[in-house]
């Protein structure tokens, strides 16, 4: 204290902890603070990866400006440095939770459809549960839904094994137009004809497809707003779109709010749904067991048929964000809230046909040889092509070629536009030879199997036989890992198929192709049964819920009481 006397005086008394101001980087050098600084700003707007890739750039930034004259900081005092100065969007290991910002400074407005089908958000995400592949391995299959803004309906919703293809998201489009088939192994109460909405008799008139239904909304999409995935912005799917008068609207990119309604649906499916079933993975890593491998039971055909039977209770589970005018305070089911709405926007049954199935499909322009059409090494030939050999297409702006239409998942036949407009069926020459379906990705691999022939003849012969052998090698077991994995990792689970053509006059309806139905042992969902009843119903004369009428016992599969739950709102 003499010392600092004699120094500095008085001031050299004063306890100088008392006198510093408020400073992030405390004590640090503020040469390193400075470097640290321009890293973190060089890094926005790249991929974050973690704060250990920095301090070599913060060295090097040291190492430039003042060579070795300004140590880098221990590890763990960057760590801290790094903490501090970097804020929610800059942080290597922070993910950013703000909801972005438009242009003008504003967040983005949630909409606001007041009809069935005004509005329909469509995403694809990983499920939440590891499901059992046909190769024997372990993964997370890929789930697309389709979910009506106005009734909080999931419209739709299929799992793929692998990457989803557009083919899929188109045909996406026609299940949601059509009413969905009850399993036969369905109680009567997941049943439309079981149901006390309102209007059911009513449109068992209109729609004679609803009485083998299950009790789920039927929507036919007016706009459906998409992210800008290739998927939902490919010439596949907004062709399929035009083709049943559906306008598609991109969010704006790096807005997620644009679509907050599908988005937050995805944590319902994880939280009711998969959290339930044995292998649930949990949303993060944090949350996922030790054990979630070896729980893992079910495959991709099972966890659709579940989930297929879920989707029907919970179009009977009241939602938070649905109210009446009439009764605000009471939470209605999206199955209320439906037939609310069609009671005034009214309810126009959509019967697909063949031809409307077709129409979704991926259209190439292709020109009819003598041989007959060629695609990708393949020849589709017979004899109704006989008046179109060699002779151009009545479409002059496509230089001649005619309107095929292919299969992605099915590439034994194509079908080809005739000049009446009707769509033909033409086979593959060698379709007796392949009895099982196969896709592109299959045959890509096997022409990469055989050499290169003078005689595209001999060549198309040996692939065919070389595809029947792989097709034999995977049904009796003996295929590689690497060609299980081909095979069967290319098409969804449950994939709409077109239905066969109907005499005139007749209604079709939509094919039903059930998986395979869930294994017997289902104990992770038998522990949790329980009766809910059946939720309120809308009265049509008086339009409004009629409080005072009797419920029917309703049985499901015991995730959650109804009931319950909307005494809780």
């Amino acid at each position: 204290m003499r010392l600092a006397y004699g120094r500095q005086g008085l001031w050299g008394l004063v306890d100088h902890r008392t006198t510093r101001g408020p400073s992030p980087s405390g004590r640090q050098d503020e040469r390193v603070v400075a470097a640290v600084k321009d890293v973190l700003r060089k890094q926005r707007g790249r991929s974050k990866g973690t704060v250990s890739a920095l301090m070599p750039r913060v060295a090097q930034v040291l190492q430039d400006r003042y060579g070795d004259s300004v140590p880098m900081p221990p590890q763990a005092t960057f760590y801290r440095l790094v903490r501090q100065l970097a804020g929610p969007a800059d942080h290597p290991a922070r993910p950013a939770r703000t909801p972005p910002i438009t242009e003008d400074g504003h967040g983005h407005t949630p909409t606001v459809a007041l009809r069935p089908g005004e509005q329909v958000q469509i995403d694809t995400t990983r499920l939440d549960v590891i499901a059992l592949f046909d190769d024997g391995t372990l993964g997370r299959p890929e789930m697309t839904i389709a979910v009506d803004v106005a009734t909080r309906a999931i419209l739709a919703a299929v799992l793929c094994p692998g990457g989803t293809q557009a083919v899929d998201a188109a045909l996406l489009l026609a299940e949601m137009a059509v009413p969905h088939p009850a399993r036969p192994a369905w109680p009567d109460a997941l049943r439309f004809t079981h149901t006390q909405l309102h209007a059911h008799k009513r449109l068992l008139t209109l729609d004679e497809r609803l009485e083998a239904a299950a009790a789920r909304p039927v929507v036919l999409p007016e706009t459906i707003i998409v992210d800008r995935g290739k998927v939902f912005l490919s010439r596949t799917f907004t062709s399929a779109c035009e083709s049943l008068g559906i306008s598609v609207q991109p969010a704006p990119p790096y807005s997620p709010t644009a679509k907050g309604i599908v988005e937050r649906t995805f944590g319902s499916i994880n939280s009711l749904f998969c959290q339930h079933l044995p292998g649930y993975t949990g949303s993060d890593i944090t949350r996922r067991g030790r054990d979630a491998e070896r729980e893992a039971c079910f495959t991709v055909a099972q966890l659709q048929d579940l989930l297929d039977e879920w989707l029907v209770h919970y179009h009977h589970r009241p939602h938070e964000g649905l109210r009446h005018p009439v009764l605000p305070k009471a939470a209605l089911t999206p199955n209320q809230m439906w037939a609310a709405l069609i009671s005034v926007a009214g309810y126009v049954p959509v019967p697909l046909t063949r031809d409307d199935y077709l129409e979704l499909l991926p259209v190439r322009w292709q020109a009819i040889t003598e041989r007959g059409i060629r695609l990708n090494h393949r020849t589709y030939d017979c004899d109704l092509l006989g008046p179109y050999r060699g002779q151009p297409s009545p479409i002059a702006s496509r230089g001649g070629k005619w309107e095929v239409h292919t299969n992605p998942h099915d590439a034994r036949q194509v079908w080809l536009r005739l000049p009446d407009g009707q769509l033909a069926e033409i086979p593959w020459i060698h379709r007796a030879h392949v009895h099982r379906p196969f896709n592109e990705q299959t045959w890509q691999h096997i022409r990469t199997t055989i050499t290169r022939h003078t005689d595209p003849d001999s060549l198309e012969a040996d692939l065919a036989d070389a595809l029947d052998q792989l097709m034999r090698r995977a049904r009796t077991g003996h295929a590689t890992k690497a060609e299980h994995r081909l095979i069967t990792r290319t098409a969804p689970a449950r994939t709409p198929l077109p239905p066969p053509r109907a005499a005139p006059g007749h209604t079709e309806q939509e094919p039903s192709n059930p998986p395979p139905a869930p294994p017997a042992d289902t104990d992770s969902l038998d522990h949790l049964d329980d009766t809910p009843d059946e939720p309120q119903t809308i009265d049509q004369d008086t339009e409004e819920i009629d409080a005072s009428m009797p419920t029917v016992p309703y049985t499901g599969l015991g995730l959650y009481d109804a009931q319950a739950e909307a005494l809780k709102w």
